[in-house]
Formats: structure tokens, sequence, C-alpha cells
């Protein structure tokens, strides 16, 4: 046998180097078989001169390797820094997924994936190879993120594929919302008013709730939702939840359904006034207040409503909130019901005894009260009989001889007055009552205390264009005419008497009915023989006119005007 000489075998090793190079090319996947398994890496023996290294955590079942097994591998260098062969698995796969992939699917297919994590604009889907998901096309449900659908194997459509960039664009709205299209037309085609689906709840209003059926959306409106009350549509349900709704209106030219919840519960009016007699006492919670009343629950589905005049006996509610709360519970009496406009009338005083119905005994025309003024107003005073029950006295009941304008001139609040009880109207809650009623009229037994022709003095209270007033004892006024005023013409009163000025007159005209007193300055100058009441002194004290007791002083004067009328004020005397 011929011997080999050293020569002869690096000529050989060259041959196959040659060789191997040949059938190995950069940027191609090549089979290679294990050499050996490492800590950190393995080594691969693809046929080159030298080994090619590969990091360990490229290999999803690294344990169950072994030196000898076959795998192919991507070749991305030949040599690199250190004379070493680069390797990749991880690569080979994704070239062998890529061509899959290409040869598999094209634009507009449904493929399968996983979305692996967040980058900017969108997310990154595992379908073999990484594809992007913009962030618009993620779901059909706006805001909805990787969070919804991570980790979840899903079908995307492929909607670009980019072969020189190696880059593959997916939606997953597109698809949903083709299948969408689908489930709606079928939906449409098939549902029925006053069926019952199955939905879930897909987003809240203020006015309602978007429930999906599988196909579309159907409005469940707020009014629809319970047969009590609902002040927001979140009450009653939640996002996300599952809810058997009634079809109440389907509208194919607009694509609109009409659900409903309650509808599909017995309606607590059905037998309402069997339940609730008029007269019957019932326990509710106020849902409700508005200025002229409140609305009670009665139970759930029913409400009664309480006007501020059914709230109390005796205390006037201006608005229903001065008396009651919201979640407050009260006792009531059903008072009416009207069923078809589904509205009950309640009352809340009608739970107590009335007070009233026994102020006709407690009160008798006549008698005598004491109590104390608890409020005005510009036609008389409120007095508080009792708790609860007040009094009024009218101005023109405050004082035999003046003429009161506002009751604050007579009396102030806080004040304990006597007076007579005048009238008691229960029906109306009313009791008129009497302060000058209660005190000795000045004017009775005048006839006997003044004489016509009787010289007296007296102090001028007001002054008028026509005439002074002069008080000749308390609460008693007597009209001199400016006519009686001196013998001289007198063109102004002003000119001639001043307030408070005395005088002394004579009484020419008394008129008991009408409680006038006429008086003449003049007159006083003359004897006793020379006076003589003719018609000339009453020309200007005839009826009606300017013969004016005190309790129409006030007015007459005031309407007298001129410069007179400024000198005197309301309460001057």
């Amino acid at each position: 046998m011929a011997k080999t000489t050293k020569t002869d075998s690096a000529s050989a090793m060259a041959a196959l180097y040659e060789s191997t190079l040949k059938n190995i090319t950069e940027g191609t996947i090549v089979p290679g078989k294990i050499a050996a398994i490492r800590e950190n890496e393995v080594l691969v023996d693809i046929g080159y001169k030298s080994e090619g290294i590969i990091s360990a955590s490229e290999f999803k079942d690294l344990e169950t390797l072994k030196p000898g097994d076959q795998v192919e591998v991507y070749l991305e260098n030949l040599e690199d820094d250190q004379g070493m062969v680069v390797l990749s698995k991880r690569r080979a796969e994704q070239q062998r997924n890529w061509d899959r992939v290409l040869a598999n699917f094209v634009e507009g297919s449904i493929i399968t994936g996983t979305i692996k994590g967040r980058v900017k604009g969108g997310m990154i889907v595992d379908v073999g190879v990484d594809a992007f998901l913009p962030g618009s096309q993620v779901d059909m449900m706006s805001g909805r993120g990787s969070d919804d659908v991570s980790e979840r194997e899903l079908e995307f459509k492929i909607i670009k594929i980019n072969r020189e960039r190696r880059n593959i664009v997916v939606s997953r709205r597109e698809l949903l919302e083709e299948r969408r299209r689908e489930q709606k037309k079928e939906l449409l085609s098939e549902i029925k008013i006053g069926e019952t689906r199955r939905g879930v709840v897909k987003n809240i209003t203020d006015f309602g709730a978007f429930v999906d059926l599988n196909g579309m959306d159907g409005l469940l409106h707020i009014t629809d939702m319970s047969w009590g009350r609902v002040n927001h549509p979140s009450e009653v349900v939640k996002v996300g939840q599952e809810i058997d709704v009634m079809i109440l209106d389907v509208d194919r030219e607009k694509d609109r359904i009409s659900l409903g919840l309650k509808q599909s519960m017995p309606n607590p009016w059905d037998d309402i006034e069997r339940k609730y007699p008029v007269g019957t006492r019932i326990s509710g919670k106020v849902v409700n207040l508005v200025p002229y009343g409140a609305f009670v629950e009665i139970e759930e589905g029913v409400e009664g409503m309480v006007h501020v005049s059914e709230i109390s006996w005796t205390k006037r509610v201006a608005k229903a909130s001065d008396a009651l709360a919201l979640g407050q519970q009260v006792d009531a009496v059903i008072l009416n019901i009207n069923k078809d406009e589904q509205k009950i009338s309640l009352g809340i005083r009608q739970t107590e005894a009335n007070p009233w119905q026994r102020a006709q005994e407690h009160y008798p025309i006549g008698s005598r009260i004491k109590g104390v003024v608890r409020n005005f107003t510009s036609y008389g005073a409120f007095v508080e009989l009792e708790p609860g029950i007040d009094g009024m006295i009218h101005v023109s009941d405050m004082s035999w001889t003046r003429k009161v304008n506002h009751p604050s001139e007579m009396l102030k609040k806080g004040d304990e007055v006597e007076a007579v009880v005048l009238e008691v109207d229960a029906a109306q809650q009313r009791i008129s009552l009497g302060l000058k009623q209660a005190q000795t009229d000045p004017w009775a037994g005048i006839a006997t205390r003044y004489q016509i022709g009787q010289l007296v003095k007296g102090k001028v209270s007001k002054l008028a264009s026509f005439g002074a007033f002069v008080e000749i004892e308390e609460g008693i006024d007597g009209l001199v005419h400016i006519s009686q005023i001196s013998e001289e013409r007198v063109q102004k009163v002003r000119d001639a008497l001043q307030p408070g000025q005395e005088v002394e007159a004579r009484v020419i005209k008394i008129d008991t009915a009408d409680r006038r007193i006429g008086l003449s300055i003049k007159a006083a100058k003359l004897s006793d023989e020379e006076f003589k009441v003719d018609e000339s002194m009453l020309e200007g004290l005839r009826p009606g006119e300017d013969l004016v007791d005190l309790a129409g002083a006030f007015d007459e004067a005031l309407s007298a005007g001129g410069a007179e009328a400024e000198e005197w004020h309301p309460g001057q005397k």
C-alpha cells in the first residue's frame, strides 16, 4: 500500500474546505449537527472548517437536546472578528415561518396569532412571525388595549404584506366588523317585537344603556329599566353585565332597536286600587322634592305625591324641602288614585288629628283670648293662639279712632296682646280677631260728654288743605274747617295754625253714627248768648266730606294734597 505523505493530507483537507464553502452561503438556512451542549451555549457543526456557537436561550427545549441531534440553523456570518461562524436557530425558525406565511396566506386572509406586547402606535402579534397590529385596528370599541386581549389566541385579518421589508400588518377590527355586519343582517331578519333576548351591556349614558344583541346594539332607555324611579342607568345595569331584555320596537330602515327591562316584570299599577284603597295609611320614602310637593315611594315602581298643602294642618309650608328631606321615611294617607295616569295623591297631615276641627269649641265668637304677635302682613298681624293656630287682626280692627295703614303702627312682633274672637272658619283655617273690640270704644257716650255749643280745648294734631284736626281727648279728634278758623279769610291753614298749637273751639256738630265732631275756633270768641249754630257754620262740614273722625283723617288729609298735607305724617299727633 502506498504511503500517504503529509503533503497529500494537506491537499485533501484543502479540497474538502473548498467543497464545503461551495455549498454554504451566508444568509441561508443550513443543516447542522449538535456537537456539544454547554451551560450558556450550544456548538453546532455545519460541515465547515469550524463549528458555530448559538446562545442556549434560542433553544426552547434545551433539556431534551443531546450531541448528534440534527438542527436547522441560519448562517449569519462565516467568520466574525474572532474567526467564529455566527449561527442562529431563532432566525432559521423565523425564516421557515415567513416562508410558510407567504405560501399559505395573502392579503385579506384570516390568520391566528397572539399579542406579544405594545410598541409605538400599536402592538406586535405573533402569527408565526411578528406582525404589526395598529392601535386603531385592535377592536371595534375605542380605547380597548392589549390588556383586554393579550395572551389569548385570536383571529386577525391580514391587510398588508410587504415582502421586501418582510413586514405584515394585521387588523382585528376589520375582521370583527365584517362578522358584525353578517350578524346584524341575520339579527334584523329574524328579530321580533315582544320576544326576549339576552344581551350584554356595552355602554351607559345619562339617558339609558346600549345593549349588544350579538349583531347590533339596542337602546334600553332609562324609562324602560324599572317601574320605579331611576335617577341614573348605572343604578340598574353595569357595563359587561348580561341581561334579558324585551324587544319593544324595531326600525329596520334606521337600524334601531328599542329594548325594555321592566316589561318582563309585573306592572305594579295593574291592581293598584285593590292594594291601596283611598284612606289607606302607608309608609314610604321621600325620593324627590319639588317646590310644590314631595314624591314618596310606596313600593318599587309606585310613587305618590304629597302637595305642600297636605303636609301640615297648621304650618304654612312654602316649599316641600322646608318640611321634608330626601330619603326621609314618612307616614301618609291615600287621598286619591288615578290609575290611567299612574298618579296617587297622598296626605301627611291626615295621619294626625286636625286641630282646626276643635277651633270653634276652643275659640267661640266673642271670647277674649291672649296671644303673641308672630308676623305682619300689609293688611294685618298674625297672633299665635297655640302652636300651629294663628288668628289675624285686620288693620281695620286695631283701633277705634286711628286709621291704621300698617300693623306696625300699633303692634310689635313678640307683643302679647288681648283680643276678641270675631269669626272662626275651620274649613279655611282662619280665625279673625279684633284688637279694638277688647277695648272701650271712646266714642261710646260721646253725646253725654259733648254738647253743641260746648267750649273745648285741644291741640292741633294734623293740618289739611280743608282744615285742621284738633285732639280734644285721647283718641278723639274734631275738625275745624278752614272757614271756621278765623273771622278773617284764611287762604292757607298753615298760615293760621301749626301742629301742636293749643286752641279753644266750640262744638258745632256731633255725628255719633259716623264718629265725627265739627269744631269752630271763631265761634269760641262768641258768648254763650251770642252763639247760635247756623247753616253757614256747617257749610264746610257736609256729611261724607269734611266732617272727619280720626279713623278717616289719614286718607282724607292725604287725598287733599297741598302744602298743608306735607306738614304731618303717619303717626304724628
